[in-house]
């Protein structure tokens, strides 16, 4: 049998109006009013109607997010945290997949299901400023990465420049002097582009040069896009002594081709990757990451979302997230073990 907010008040002995106030977390209730009622509905095991509770208020209680990869580690991560930001506002996500297709991105952009949904957070790859532009829908969008849209939406990213340039110097610092890069894109990928200027900036500002030879252009960002990049660079006759990968999946794959080769990590090769996933932290030889604050993107991205529907937000803005180079075996080797 359900429990109402007429039963909770009955078992506190107060009115129906102090439960809704204390169930809607109203500020001005006195904190043994709020114990007094709150023993109330633990006692009852009371579970509030959050659907009615959107409906009242013309909402449906959902948020989308649209992601181009659910198969990559750092979105499925990246998708935990934006789903336990929204349950703190008692909000459910509903998950979009795009492929990083753009006619997908431009069918959920343009509000395929603007009826069932409060707010959009999406991560485009191959969207473009004028399809954004000509957007006509009231939906609140958020945009996730790395792609500069200029225009008046919400877009949370950190600075893939800075960070790639700081995974670079981290190399160098530790004596690297031929680092390659793996996961440069054929097409315009702009995250790619971005990460690749990081490396040439860094390396340029070391007095080292920035050896487009050792740059592997590649159609994914899978581990068999990482392994068929570090096949390229070895089978041209090159020998780096450290590799930065577009991101972990990459730089993982790089790094069972090192081993497939004879060349050990990080002795020979120095290894870092991007997006510091969970995999990375749990191979035989754990990796050094970029590692963006994921659960600062999600919750970030949730409350812009809301701040929208509230009519409360400021400006639009772009929010930079924190992120840092977590330091691990690929570059560093076991603790006590030599890396000459």
């Amino acid at each position: 049998m359900r429990v109402s907010l007429k039963d909770v008040a009955a078992h506190a002995g107060v009115s129906i109006k102090t439960v809704s106030n204390v169930v809607n977390n109203y500020q001005h209730v006195t904190p043994a009013m709020r114990e007094r009622v709150q023993r109330s509905i633990d006692a009852l095991g009371y579970q509030p109607n959050l659907t009615a509770r959107h409906l009242r208020k013309g909402r449906t209680g959902i948020i989308a997010l649209a992601l181009p990869e659910l198969g990559n580690p750092y979105f499925a991560e990246l998708t935990a945290s934006v789903i336990d930001a929204a349950s703190q506002h008692d909000y459910i996500v509903l998950l979009d997949h795009t492929g990083g297709s753009r006619d997908q991105e431009l069918l959920v952009s343009q509000g395929f299901r603007a009826r069932v949904i409060d707010g959009l957070i999406l991560s485009p790859i191959e969207l473009r400023t004028e399809d954004l532009r000509d957007r006509d829908q009231d939906v609140p969008l958020v945009l996730l990465g790395e792609r500069d849209y200029d225009l008046p939406y919400d877009h949370i990213a950190i600075d893939n420049v800075a960070a790639a340039r700081d995974a670079v110097r981290h190399l160098i610092e530790l004596g690297r002097r031929e680092v390659a890069f793996i996961g440069a894109r054929r097409d315009r990928s702009e995250p790619a582009q971005l990460r690749v200027r990081g490396w040439r900036e860094e390396l340029t500002a070391a007095g080292l040069p920035a050896d487009e030879g050792l740059v592997a252009a590649v159609d994914g960002w899978g581990h068999a896009d990482g392994a068929r990049a570090m096949r390229h660079i070895l089978d041209s006759g090159r020998r780096p002594d450290a590799v930065f990968a577009y991101n972990d999946p990459m730089a993982i794959g790089a790094m069972r081709v090192l081993h497939e080769r004879g060349l050990r990590v990080p002795e020979d090769i120095a290894v870092v990757g991007f997006d510091d996933v969970i995999e990375g932290r749990f191979g035989a030889v754990t990796l050094t990451s970029v590692s963006p604050d994921k659960a600062a993107i999600g919750r970030l991205a949730v409350e812009s979302v809301l701040a929208r529907l509230g009519n409360d937000a400021p400006e639009p803005r772009r929010i930079w997230a924190d992120y840092q180079l977590v330091q691990r075996e690929s570059t560093l080797g076991r603790p006590g073990a030599t890396t000459s």
